[in-house]
């Protein structure tokens, strides 16, 4: 006689994962995220892992997050997932500066960003 199941958050063919406070500007995250939308998980894994981009590896370990909870918490094939959907948000910023001519004050924002990635199971059993 315990509390109700909460309700699920997505389809039941779906799983996502969340990464938060990654330490670079939603828009240089946004091109990464961009990389791998609407790909099957393991071409976009090869594209994670090669890519040149410093943040490509935190997008990586959150899509084998995703991966991971497809697979464990909702019983999914890993081998037909996409990757559904992935949104950029923003996160907090840092304000720094530091002095410059004249008096003057040099504005330096530090901005975080957060991603949510969502796999979708398609083919066959879907």
């Amino acid at each position: 006689m315990g509390a109700e199941k909460n309700p699920r958050r997505v389809a039941d063919n779906e799983a996502m994962a969340i990464a938060r406070m990654l330490r670079t500007s939603p828009q240089k995250l946004n091109v990464v995220a961009g990389l791998i939308r609407g790909k099957k998980v393991d071409k976009a894994l090869a594209d994670l892992t090669f890519s040149k981009r410093r943040i490509a590896g935190d997008v990586k370990k959150c899509l084998q997050s995703a991966i991971a909870n497809a697979e464990n918490n909702h019983g999914l094939d890993v081998d037909s997932l996409v990757v559904a959907e992935a949104w950029v948000g923003k996160n907090l910023v840092m304000k720094r500066g530091r002095p410059r001519a004249r008096g003057r004050f040099g504005k330096i924002m530090k901005p975080f960003s957060e991603i949510t990635i969502k796999v979708r199971q398609v083919g066959e059993s879907a």
